[in-house]
């Protein structure tokens, strides 16, 4: 009642009908053509929604061929893969192949096989997409990341030429530069190298493969020398029967293999030296033990028989006297 006691605007009575009925008609619910309006964009929208999910529904049942198909050729794939694994192995058990070159074949077979297959699946499901583009598009990517991981991929490579031509195997004494130890493991990027101080040394697969790398047992033997001196007084012949006899007796020392040697080298600046050489084990613990046992068994040998083993030393002569003679002389007649 009291929003019709307000004053009345022009055109309206003073009972404030009209601004009740105005008031009235304000607060009025939603016109029937508003209602019809807003159910007819609803409607559209849920047939929208439905024509969408329909046409998808349409295009999925229609792919489902394709997509069974290419199902099928990835399963195909699988069982390839396996068996193409599996006589890799098989062969290489056969052939007593290294463990690290049948896993390299087992993975580049297996990576190849799965990129047919891959690129088959692709163009049953997507037949825009020939295998010749996605070739073109995966020699593309290739180059990029050839240049982004060149180094990387020389040392794969290099550990694949290394485990085909085996220069050398798991336990082998190497030399490579600086680096010289026990190899415990080679794998595709490097190498590990133990060296006899106990440190461990990973050399990347290309410096082996690039640098001349000397394998110390290629071999189970070696050969070992010493350079061994007697004095200018001695017999050559004697001494050479001595330090032979004495040699062949160490028991490290492989007569049997290549025959002991014992040469007379050169004159020395105080002895004649002889080079003695013989064939021991080839690993370096073997090698340093043998050259210490011939080394005791030679001195001994020549003590027993009195031929002596010479110290450098100097003989200095003198034209005149020296003054320190004649001071000394003179402080012993003043004492």
């Amino acid at each position: 009642m009291n929003a019709c006691r307000i004053k009345p605007p022009k055109g309206l009575n003073a009972t404030g009908e009209g601004a009740c009925a105005a008031g009235t008609k304000h607060r009025s619910p939603r016109s029937p053509s508003n209602k019809r309006k807003f159910h007819m964009s609803w409607e559209e929208m849920l047939r929208t929604v439905e024509q969408r999910v329909l046409a998808y529904w349409d295009g999925l049942i229609a792919a489902v061929p394709k997509l069974g198909a290419a199902i099928i050729v990835l399963l195909v794939t699988w069982v390839v893969v396996a068996l193409v694994r599996a006589f890799i192995a098989k062969v290489g058990s056969k052939t007593r192949m290294r463990q690290n070159l049948i896993d390299v074949l087992s993975m580049l077979a297996s990576t190849g096989l799965w990129l047919m297959g891959m690129l088959v699946a692709l163009a049953i499901v997507f037949p825009t997409i020939t295998p010749g583009k996605a070739l073109t598009t995966l020699g593309l990517g290739s180059v990029a990341i050839g240049f982004a991981f060149k180094d990387t991929f020389e040392n794969f490579l290099a550990g694949i030429l290394i485990l085909l031509r085996e220069p050398f195997a798991i336990n082998d004494y190497v030399e490579c530069g600086d680096i010289e130890g026990q190899i415990e493991e080679i794998t595709i990027r490097d190498t590990h190298v133990r060296q006899t101080d106990g440190q461990l040394v990973v050399v990347p697969n290309h410096m082996l493969f690039q640098n001349p790398v000397t394998v110390l047992t290629n071999r189970d033997f070696r050969r070992t020398t010493i350079i061994c001196g007697v004095a200018y007084g001695e017999n050559v012949d004697d001494a050479r029967k001595v330090i032979e006899t004495a040699v062949r007796r160490v028991d490290t020392v492989r007569d049997d293999v290549r025959d002991v040697q014992v040469f007379a080298q050169e004159f020395g600046a105080s002895s004649i030296n002889f080079e003695v050489t013989w064939w021991t084990g080839s690993k370096p613990l073997d090698i340093r033990t043998s050259r210490d046992q011939v080394v005791a068994g030679v001195k001994a040998a020549l003590d027993e028989a009195g031929i002596e083993i010479p110290f450098p030393y100097r003989t200095l002569t003198f034209n005149e006297p020296l003054p320190v003679r004649e001071q000394g002389s003179k402080l012993e007649e003043a004492a």
